[in-house]
């Protein structure tokens, strides 16, 4: 009986298998195709991931770098106390860059530059390429950029590194190339584009923006050539108007990605308790700018910050106060009364991500006016004209809580205009400690400018067994897994730049 059994169940399992092979065979193309995934690509479904990717890989750390922010512990890592084993940190927008919105951009152009019907499409695509890398490069220095994104196309898995003088080059050609093809009669991305909307003249205006950030970052290293892409962005015409700021709209709600991703980042990381005592890793404002904001009475104060005083937020300015950065793991007992973000305006979850602002245009053109490459308007009034536009978006960022009057405006520029009879550098000294201010929260782009023109003067913060030696760091490190998986290409980038560490130099920062 035992064997009759065994041979039984042998013949079952044989038939079975035969009949499992056969309906497999039958229906397996159609059971293993996924209903929802598309054969072919839809350039404006990625282009959309590619804005949202590229405008939220941005490293919080700078907000301590740039001493908006500190805190009283190692947890908030390589901001205002550059820890040691929190230094991995500043590798992360290069581990993130390359899958995501390099990768993601470069399909929308393969997906459309054989196209003549898609030449805006392929325009903005350019444009929003040469942003993600101009982001990139100018944190790293030397990074993957000619051989980039090849994986699938070429099977090229270890791209190699090229010298930072280089990409520039090409960021800036394919910007002045990329204005040149747009047509007013062929389609654009439409709504799929988060930015403008397809709005062609707006996206010239970034282009020559683009152009004009880019090129005042080569006034140490070669300011003939600096001027040259200067004058042909002026010429062009960049962001001056709060219509043209270029913004990613988030809604605030539902998943993450429809959140203001470095707001969600604020709040999930130090803010979410609201209260001003129980901050995750123990963040607060830094003295240093709390310090200023009140010296110079400026009045977005009330606008940025709260102190929680018996478990409600108040922006009473008497009371704002900065915490110092040399607190060491050591909770100080007055914690509370310390000042934190604002939660109705700074971490306002539904809020757009400015990008590139008017106020950064009109700085950047009142120095190309020090310098004689611009002669449109005086330094002055150009460096007026900043602060207005920074203090007029906060309306667009958080609606009426951002609102800044007028009359409080105009004291504010009153008070505190350009001293056209100072040296050169007194008043690049004065445009950049503006900018500073201006630019918050976009602490990597004002630790650009810091590093090309040394301004605001801020003093750097000795911490005990920190990774910079008690100065400022000059750049991020590459990711560990270049090390193992690009190591040919790793050794030749360290080997042109120099060591692949903090205090390294990038081509551009002299």
């Amino acid at each position: 009986m035992t064997k009759l059994i065994k041979t039984y169940t042998a013949c079952l399992v044989i038939m079975f298998g035969v009949f499992i092979l056969q309906s497999c065979d039958k229906n397996f193309e159609e059971i293993n195709t996924n209903p929802n995934a598309v054969s072919t690509v839809v350039p404006q479904f990625v282009f959309t991931k590619a804005q949202y990717d590229g405008a939220s890989n941005m490293l919080p750390l700078f907000l301590g770098h740039m001493q908006y922010t500190t805190s009283y512990n190692d947890v908030a890592g390589f901001g205002s106390k550059y820890v040691t084993n929190q230094s991995s940190q500043t590798a992360a927008a290069f581990s993130r860059a390359y899958p995501n919105e390099i990768n993601e951009i470069g399909i929308v152009i393969k997906a459309v530059k054989d196209d003549a019907g898609k030449v805006n499409m392929l325009a903005a695509a350019k444009i929003w390429r040469v942003y993600c890398f101009s982001r990139l490069t100018d944190l790293y220095g030397d990074i993957p950029y000619f051989q980039a994104g090849l994986g699938y196309d070429s099977t090229l898995y270890k791209p190699a590194y090229d010298p930072q003088k280089d990409i520039y080059a090409n960021l800036l050609a394919e910007l002045e190339s990329a204005v040149q093809i747009f047509d007013a009669s062929k389609t654009t991305f439409g709504t799929s584009d988060l930015m403008y909307g397809g709005n062609i003249d707006k996206w010239k205006k970034f282009a020559y923006s683009l152009m004009l950030r880019l090129g005042m970052r080569m006034t140490k290293v070669d300011a003939a050539l600096a001027r040259t892409w200067v004058t042909k962005a002026i010429a062009g015409g960049v962001i001056m108007q709060d219509g043209d700021i270029a913004k990613i709209a988030y809604i605030g709600t539902g998943q993450d990605i429809n959140k203001n991703p470095l707001v969600f980042n604020l709040w999930n990381s130090d803010y979410i308790a609201q209260n001003g005592s129980t901050n995750t890793e123990g963040g607060k404002y830094q003295d240093v700018f709390i310090n200023y904001l009140k010296s110079t009475k400026d009045p977005r104060l009330p606008v940025f910050s709260v102190v929680w005083v018996n478990g409600a937020p108040s922006t009473d300015t008497a009371i704002q106060k900065g915490m110092p950065a040399t607190f060491i793991n050591i909770k100080p007992s007055n914690f509370v009364t310390y000042s934190e973000p604002n939660p109705k305006t700074v971490l306002l979850m539904g809020s757009p991500l400015l990008l590139y602002t008017a106020a950064e245009s009109y700085f950047l053109l009142a120095e190309a006016a020090l310098r004689g490459w611009y002669t449109g308007a005086t330094a002055s009034s150009l460096y007026r004209n900043g602060i207005e536009a920074a203090m007029r978006q906060w309306a667009i960022i958080a609606g009426s809580a951002g609102e800044i009057a007028t009359t409080d405006i105009n004291n504010y520029v009153a008070n505190n205009s350009l001293n056209t009879g100072g040296t050169f550098d007194q008043q690049m000294q004065q445009i950049y400690t503006q900018f500073w201010v201006s630019i918050f929260p976009d602490g990597q782009e004002v630790f650009a400018t810091f590093r090309r023109t040394g301004y605001p003067a801020l003093v750097p913060n000795n911490y005990p067994g920190n990774a910079t030696g008690g100065k400022f760091f000059r750049r991020g490190l590459y990711p560990l897994s270049e090390q193992n998986l690009n190591a040919e290409s790793y050794k030749a980038a360290v080997s042109r730049q120099g060591s692949d560490e903090f205090l390294t130099r990038i081509w551009w920062d002299k």
